[in-house]
C-alpha cells in the first residue's frame, strides 16, 4: 500500500515595505532551524508578501515484533 506524503504548513505575512533580503532572511531560518521548505510566495500590488512553508509529517508506523 503505498504512503501518502503529508503537509503541516506555516503561513507567514510580511508586510509592505520588507525587503527581498529580509524575507529571504527570515525563510532561511525556519528553513534552517525548523526544517520547513518553501511551497509558495505570494507579492501583492501594496507590497506585502505572503509566504507558505510546509514541512513533511513523519508518522510512526507499527512494526511486527517477532519474540525469541
Amino acid at each position: 500500500m503505498p504512503m501518502m506524503v503529508e503537509y503541516t504548513y506555516l503561513v507567514l505575512n510580511l508586510p509592505r515595505g520588507t525587503t527581498r533580503e529580509t524575507a529571504r532572511q527570515v525563510m532561511t531560518e525556519h528553513a534552517e532551524y525548523g526544517g520547513w521548505e518553501l511551497h509558495t510566495v505570494r507579492l501583492y500590488s501594496d507590497g506585502r508578501r505572503r509566504i507558505q512553508l510546509r514541512k513533511k509529517i513523519i508518522r510512526a508506523r507499527k512494526t511486527l515484533h517477532i519474540g525469541t
